[in-house]
């Protein structure tokens, strides 16, 4: 494989306006999420921005970004575009999509779902709930894994605790970060949103009830995804902490 690492990043965002620049320990968080995607080593990596002050502030810092639609629907349709803006004579086959709002992620987590992608369509992370508070929050999306030691196929994405778990070590807490095979993601933003993506809106079930295989690695922590306020703060503690230590 020959893959790139692209982040979809915009302003726009209801709990956290402007998210993206906000300051963590003097460095702006889509920046902090640019150094761990690069830390990983897996291939060039790029910032696919739908808005000029994003792009601006990643090419300030020495990083590559390209400008995309701000209207565009979703991530997904962001990093396609981002794609054939930077690769239009298809050289890389294989390309991660990784949120803009996590700012800590642990850069063997990038390479794990890349290493996941395998013979699937997409491949995707989740690690075992263990914060009981977790399992019924409809924040926390669900992954029902038909597991074949520590890797295994998606079966279900949902936003409520599955009715056959008894405990919170069956349920995985899906960690949203995909690795696609080029023609897979060609294919997924081509695709029009299915019932059942409306319904509970995630929009991996899309690929699912099109019939496309998503590949699973099980990880053993969630990474800190910055959504709130409070998060943001929570993200701003770990990096002085770290940058104490």
């Amino acid at each position: 494989m020959n893959p790139i690492v692209l982040i979809p990043a915009r302003m726009a965002s209801a709990r956290l306006p402007g998210k993206p620049l906000a300051d963590i320990a003097g460095r702006a968080m889509i920046l902090r999420v640019l150094d761990q995607a690069l830390a990983a080593g897996i291939g060039p990596v790029a910032v696919a921005a739908g808005d000029p002050e994003i792009l601006a502030a990643v090419t300030a810092a020495g990083g590559t970004a390209v400008l995309t639609d701000p209207g565009l629907a979703s991530g997904s349709d962001r990093i396609f575009a981002a794609l054939q803006m930077l690769d239009p004579g298809g050289k890389h086959d294989a390309v991660v999509n990784l949120q803009g709002d996590l700012p800590a992620l642990d850069p063997a987590q990038i390479r794990a779902v890349l290493a996941a992608l395998g013979n699937a369509d997409i491949a995707t992370l989740a690690a075992p709930i263990t914060d009981p508070a977790e399992r019924d929050n409809p924040a926390v999306v669900k992954a029902i894994v038909d597991w074949k030691g520590d890797h295994g196929r998606a079966l279900d994405f949902t936003r409520t605790a599955p009715p056959h778990s008894s405990n919170n070590a069956e349920i995985f807490h899906h960690v949203g970060i995909y690795a696609y095979t080029r023609a897979a993601l060609a294919r997924f933003v081509a695709l029009p949103p299915s019932p059942r993506e409306i319904e509970r809106k995630l929009e991996q079930l899309r690929a699912l009830d099109a019939h496309m295989t998503i590949e699973v690695a099980r990880v053993d922590t969630t990474p800190l995804s910055v959504d709130t306020p409070a998060d943001l703060e929570r993200a701003r503690a770990f990096f002085r902490q770290r940058e104490k230590s």
